[in-house]
C-alpha cells in the first residue's frame, strides 16, 4: 500500500514513522507548505508523547509536495492519510475521494455531524474506503479488552467503567482554541465513545452531567443506555490538576472475570497504577502478555497494518470504520445536549 501523507505536524510525523515500520506499507509521498520539512528538517515538531522530530530525516525515495492537490493527483498513491487540523478534514477528505483515492483521516472525523455525513456520502459516491484513525483500539490494553468483548472470552460483558482525564494543555490558547477542537468532549473523550460504539454498538440514549466551557463539553460523567446490553459509564475531561497530565483506564466486569487497567502521567513520569490484570471467577489473578510493539508509535503501526489489510481484502474493520467514527461523534453531541438539559437524551 503506497500512502501519501497530507500535513506534517506531530500526527503526520507519527504516521510517517509508524508506516515506515510496516512491511506492507510504503510512504510514497507527503505534502507540507514548510520548505524545511520538505528537506528533512523536522526539528520543529514536538507532541505530547514520543520524541522531538529529527533535523536529518532520511527522505530517500519519498516524494515531497508543497501543494496537497499535487499529492492527490499522484497516480502511485493508493491511500491518502490526512493529518491536518480538524477544520480541514472535510474539504481535503472529499477532494481525495473525488481524486479516486482511499482515505485514512485522523480523529475526530470532523466536529459537526452534518459535515461527517457529507464525508461518508462522498466515500459512497466514489466507491472508496473512508477510514478514521481512532488509535485507541490498537493500543495493547484496549485491544485486549475489545477482543474479550467480541469473542466473549470471559462470557458476556456485564458492565464497563472507562476513564480518560487530562489537565488543560499548556500549548493551547484556551478558550479560543476550543471551537477548532470541538471542546475536550470531542477532542479527548471521542476516543471512549468510539471504543464503545465499535465494540458494544451504539447506545440508544445517554445521561450526562458535567462542566461546559464556552458552549463546549469540558468534563463529562456519562451513563450509556442500551435497550439490551451492558451497563457502561465514562468519566472524561480536562479539569485535572497540572500534576495529572493524562490518565486513562477501565474496569470491565464479565460473567467469568473482571479486568482492570489504570495508568497515567503523574508529574512527568508515566506510572502504571494497575497493569492489565484479569481476576478470574476461580480467584486467579493473571497479567496477560499483550500484543503489540514497544516503540512510541507501535499502536499507530498496528493501525496502519489494519488499513493495509482493508485495502487488500476490501473489508474495513470496525475499529477504522467511518460509520463508528460518526457514531462516536453522535454520542459526543448527545452528551452536550444531556448536560445542557439535565435530561436523558436520545442518540
Amino acid at each position: 500500500m503506497n500512502i501519501g501523507i497530507v500535513g506534517l505536524g506531530f500526527m503526520g510525523m507519527t504516521h510517517f514513522e509508524a508506516a515506515r515500520s510496516v512491511k506492507s506499507v510504503k510512504v510514497h509521498a507527503f505534502s507540507t507548505r514548510d520548505p524545511k520539512k520538505r528537506k528533512g528538517n523536522w526539528s520543529s515538531i514536538q507532541g505530547n508523547f514520543g520524541p522531538r522530530g529529527s533535523n536529518k530525516v532520511d527522505l530517500t525515495d519519498v516524494v515531497t509536495y508543497e501543494n496537497y492537490q499535487d499529492l492527490l493527483n499522484d497516480p502511485a498513491i493508493d491511500l491518502v492519510d490526512i493529518c491536518l487540523p480538524v477544520p480541514q478534514h472535510e474539504q481535503v477528505t472529499i477532494e481525495a475521494l473525488k481524486a479516486g483515492k482511499h482515505v485514512l483521516v485522523e480523529k475526530p472525523i470532523t466536529i459537526e455531524l452534518a459535515a461527517a455525513k457529507r464525508m461518508l456520502k462522498a466515500a459512497d459516491a466514489a466507491g472508496k474506503h473512508l477510514m478514521v484513525a481512532h488509535v485507541l483500539p490498537f493500543s495493547p490494553e484496549y485491544r485486549f479488552l475489545a477482543e474479550c468483548i467480541r469473542q466473549k472470552k470471559y462470557g458476556e460483558l456485564q458492565a464497563l467503567n472507562l476513564r480518560r482525564v487530562i489537565c488543560p494543555p499548556k500549548w493551547l490558547n484556551l478558550p479560543d482554541d476550543l471551537p477548532s477542537l470541538g471542546g475536550f468532549g470531542i477532542d479527548l473523550h471521542i476516543h471512549d465513545n468510539h471504543f464503545i460504539s465499535a465494540t458494544c454498538g451504539l447506545p440508544q440514549k445517554v445521561f450526562s452531567v458535567g462542566q461546559l466551557e464556552a458552549g463546549f463539553v469540558n468534563h463529562t460523567q456519562t451513563n450509556y443506555i442500551f435497550d439490551k446490553g451492558p451497563a457502561i459509564s465514562c468519566v472524561s475531561g480536562a479539569i485535572a490538576a497540572p500534576g495529572l497530565e493524562f490518565a486513562h483506564g477501565y474496569q470491565a466486569f464479565f460473567e467469568d472475570a473482571t479486568i482492570e487497567f489504570d495508568a497515567g502521567t503523574y508529574g512527568k513520569d508515566w506510572v502504571v497504577n494497575r497493569p492489565l490484570t484479569v481476576l478470574t471467577k476461580t480467584g486467579r489473578i493473571q497479567t496477560p502478555t499483550l500484543k503489540g510493539g514497544s516503540e512510541w508509535y507501535s499502536a499507530f503501526a498496528e493501525e496502519m497494518k489494519a488499513a493495509a489489510q482493508a485495502l487488500k481484502t476490501g473489508e474495513v474493520p470496525a475499529d477504522l470504520s467511518g460509520v463508528h467514527a460518526v457514531n462516536a461523534l453522535k454520542l459526543c453531541h448527545a452528551e452536550l445536549k444531556s448536560i445542557e438539559s439535565g435530561r436523558l437524551t436520545s442518540v
